[in-house]
């Protein structure tokens, strides 16, 4: 076998490798657990978290005009002395927070 030979294989196989990550990326959806880290991360930054909690199933979710298949979850956070509620929506593809809003 040829260098040349070699080196094409080696190509080959590193293209072909890279487009099947970049297509398995879009097909797989995000889990409930990487959408409520997101949101641990999003709420960490205005104070300590004192729980939180996730829907597993995915459900239908409209806001405004969008349809979206979304986790729903919540948060429990320390503000000064008192302890705040909030829920979230998450899309359920990316695991990016949608909404949130205090309960």
């Amino acid at each position: 076998m040829s260098w040349k030979s070699f080196v094409l294989g080696v190509g080959v196989g590193l293209v072909g490798g890279y487009i099947t990550r970049e297509v398995m990326t879009e097909k797989i959806a995000a889990s409930p657990e990487k959408a409520l880290q997101n949101a641990k991360d999003a709420f960490k930054e205005n104070g300590e978290i004192s729980g939180s909690w996730i829907h597993m199933e995915k459900e239908p979710y409209q806001k405004e005009e969008l349809h979206y298949e979304v986790y729903k979850g919540g948060i429990s956070r320390y503000t000064g002395e008192d302890v705040k509620q909030y829920e979230f929506v998450a899309d359920a593809k990316t695991g990016v927070i949608i909404d949130a809003y205090p309960i």
